[in-house]
């Protein structure tokens, strides 16, 4: 791993840079591919930022600040991606073709040719703040905006165990300079579309518990997100709803995929990690919140992960 002051030397010495997020983008990898951006642009720099699936409408107020640019890209970069499998499709030709990785998860499998991960960060928009600074480059609002966006969603507002002083001091530095939290906080934990309320209702309907209440389980089939009209960018932040419930310690959220496959969430309180439990099917993240993808029916799914969150209850 180098460090961060080498990452920023190598971002500088580099041009027709092309900055990749991950499949079913939230608020940190599209905060922060696009504050990067904004600031190699800054610099001079031919940079664009990239995507399996479409930006949602919502961060407009800062992606539609970056003029769109085509360029063959010389150097690649990824943002807050822990493992090449979340690059999805469209970007999955990028799999060994990653020059520097900027992340925050513990559990990244060290793909790129050159990475430098923070695990101790609350939000991969938290080092890259720091990023931008060791490149001497100065904050303005659509940048800050971005930056803030990224920490406030990966903290749900701020609120889980892994924000630090030092995240709210960034986040502080960022309304410094003129990021508009009230706004954003508003927009994205206040304002939800009619499919949004659809898809999380059914999914709140969904709950049940096991384990003597500790775990609560909840899911949305592909005929529900029809029902309901909800996309993939609806389901943001839905994933926390089970970990909510009063002595629940493992909340769980099992998504149908096309394929024949769930895609689990987990988020758990301080005495298990998230992360762990991922890894018996292949996952990741960190300790109180990761995923992973379980092939089978719901049930054969709900089964299994059962199975592994009693494991790890049983040895807390």
């Amino acid at each position: 791993m180098i460090t961060l002051e080498s990452a920023a030397k190598m971002l500088l010495s580099k041009d027709k840079i092309l900055i990749l997020t991950h499949r079913s983008p939230d608020g940190d990898t599209i905060g922060s591919g696009y504050a990067l951006a904004m600031a190699l642009r800054k610099l001079g720099k031919n940079v664009k930022v990239d995507c399996t699936d479409p930006f949602p409408e919502k961060y407009s107020y800062f992606t539609d600040k970056l003029e769109k640019l085509e360029f063959d890209e010389e150097f690649v970069v990824s943002v807050d991606i822990a493992d090449t499998k979340l690059l999805g499709e469209k970007l999955s030709d990028y799999a060994d073709k990653i020059d520097l990785c900027i992340d925050h998860h513990g559990s990244n499998t060290k793909y790129a040719k050159e990475y430098y991960v923070e695990a101790s960060a609350a939000a991969a928009a938290q080092v890259i703040a720091k990023l931008i600074r060791l490149m001497n480059v100065e904050f303005d609002k659509d940048i800050a905006n971005a930056i803030y966006t990224g920490i406030t969603t990966d903290t749900g507002c701020f609120r889980y165990t892994n924000v630090t002083a030092e995240t709210h001091r960034i986040a502080a530095d960022m309304i410094d300079c003129g990021a508009e939290s009230g706004m954003i906080n508003r927009l994205m934990f206040e304002t939800k579309s009619r499919s949004r309320l659809e898809i999380e209702r059914r999914v709140m309907d969904s709950i049940q518990f096991y384990l003597d209440g500790r775990c609560a389980i909840a899911y949305a089939t592909i005929d529900m997100m029809k029902e309901s009209g909800a996309v993939d960018n609806d389901m943001e932040g839905v994933s926390s709803l089970p970990r909510q419930i009063e002595g629940v310690m493992a909340g769980i959220t099992l998504r149908e995929k096309n394929n024949g496959k769930f895609k689990v969430s987990v988020r758990t309180t301080d005495e298990l990690d998230a992360s762990a439990i991922c890894a018996n099917f292949g996952g990741g993240g960190h300790k109180a919140a990761a995923g992973c993808m379980i092939t089978g029916t719901l049930n054969e799914a709900i089964e299994q992960i059962i199975e592994v969150v009693r494991q790890a209850l049983e040895g807390k």
